[in-house]
């Protein structure tokens, strides 16, 4: 975005639009302050959020006008300030923010936190603006994003359709300017699916590599941290910050003689034509930019299947957190959410050891094949975002969440770095393109993603 563009945006067309490298110049510049770009996040939300199907489950209001303000003072005293100083972010609602209620998206498990969760202190250290606690899937077990207890957002892109999950509050208020990033778990796509639906990029990272102490967890095996924003370049600066590292710009580079692989099963059936044509036209750009695209079959991926019997790890090990509030207060739980949990019941201590002594085969299985690529390819989802009424009997539920967690999964039990980058058309109904890499990787991931996304 020109200069000339961003002098003449509203703040908040700025903080809808804008990238964060871009606010943040702004701000040094002097075109805008933080406080401002708070009153813009508050009023689109004020605007825009609706009471009966929340973006927001709450908004920290006071402490955020006071990080707002603290930026602006530091700044105008030429006192030098953090990476993310005055940017807004929004977390989804189960980080753990001193004084507030950590409620993973229930009514029933109101957990009040004591201290921050390790990446809202290392936000914070930063300067960003925590803006508020965003709405999600209960105790995100859904990559749908539909939440019977505080409403489920619509999507901004496409009214009347899902706006994925589990983290759906999150891309939402990042699609529609309540904040100016947002951060999300990501167990099997949760980062990625709302991401693709709305638009946005949403970054899953090697999970060794952001702290996970104050995430209330789903999976402990799966569960990822990671941002949704709205570029390569934003994702990459807030995953430097919620991994420790000193943010830097990601070094340009040529996509010519990188070689990315397509598996011919699994990640490409039961694709609609919508988003196969998204798919196919980002292959085409690929090549012509000098990459080679190598179709090929992938045996690991498509025995995944076997790692989700009985419910797999997210049955086994939620079942292991929830198990005595179920027995005490199961009557609270949104019912599609209890029962996939209660299948973690009928999963035996052996079940389980099978499951893990299973995954490292094949995590080792996935690590060597990769080796001989610069990278996987494949449809985020391999549907477009399906309307409401589409999921609204269990059965269609069921079947459609399965669906749309199919292709992430893969990075989360192979234990891979994924990125999603919007690759619609405009005014086409949104869909995402997976650039999955080895584990370890992210750094080569969001560089060759960003190359990619100039072409997108």
């Amino acid at each position: 975005m020109s200069r000339a563009i961003m002098s003449g945006l509203s703040n908040a067309e700025a903080v809808a639009t804008a990238t964060l490298g871009e606010l943040l110049t702004g701000m040094e510049e002097g075109e805008w302050r933080s406080s401002e770009l708070l009153d813009a996040c508050d009023s689109n939300a004020l605007s825009k959020d609706d009471p009966q199907a929340r973006i927001y489950t709450r908004r920290f209001e006071n402490t955020a006008r006071a990080e707002a303000e603290a930026a602006d003072r530091l700044r105008a005293g030429g006192v030098p300030v953090g990476h993310l100083a005055g940017m807004p972010i929004a977390l989804k609602a189960l980080f753990d923010v001193a004084g507030e209620v950590t409620h993973s998206g229930s009514k029933g498990w109101q957990q009040p936190a004591e201290q921050d969760a390790t990446i809202v202190s290392r936000l914070r250290r930063e300067g960003a603006v925590i803006t508020g606690h965003t709405n999600m899937t209960e105790f995100a077990y859904s990559g749908l994003g539909l939440n019977p207890h505080y409403g489920t957002p619509d999507n901004p892109l496409a009214p009347g359709r899902i706006p994925g999950g589990s983290s759906s509050g999150a891309a939402v208020a990042v699609a529609l300017g309540m904040a100016a990033a947002a951060i999300g778990t990501d167990t099997g796509g949760s980062v990625r699916i709302p991401a693709a639906c709305c638009g946005l990029v949403g970054f899953k990272p090697s999970q060794y590599r952001v702290p996970r102490e104050g995430a209330f967890p789903l999976s402990d095996s799966l569960d990822s941290i990671g941002p949704i924003a709205r570029s390569v370049a934003c994702c990459a600066r807030l995953d430097a910050v919620l991994s420790g590292q000193a943010p830097r710009s990601l070094a340009p580079i040529s996509l010519r003689g990188l070689r990315f692989v397509v598996p011919t099963d699994h990640v490409l059936d039961s694709m609609d034509s919508a988003v196969s044509e998204a798919f196919t036209r980002s292959l085409r750009l690929l090549q012509e930019a000098g990459a080679s695209i190598i179709e090929a079959p992938a045996p690991v991926l498509a025995s995944l299947p076997e790692l989700m019997e009985g419910g797999g790890f997210t049955a086994a090990e939620s079942y292991f957190v929830h198990r005595q509030w179920l027995a005490d207060h199961g009557e609270e739980y949104d019912p599609r959410v209890r029962s996939r949990i209660e299948k973690g019941a009928a999963l035996s201590a052996a079940d389980y050891l099978e499951l893990c002594r299973r995954r490292q085969a094949k995590k080792r299985q996935a690590d060597e094949w990769l080796q001989a690529f610069d990278g996987l390819l494949a449809p985020t989802i391999p549907v477009v975002p399906p309307r409401m009424e589409e999921v609204a009997k269990d059965g269609d539920y069921a079947r459609l969440n399965l669906l749309i967690l199919r292709n992430p999964m893969v990075a989360n039990l192979l234990d891979l770095c994924a990125i999603t980058l919007p690759n619609h058309q405009p005014g086409a109904l949104p869909s995402g393109l997976m650039l999955v890499g080895r584990n370890g990787a992210d750094a080569d991931l969001l560089r060759q993603a960003q190359a990619i996304e100039a072409l997108l």
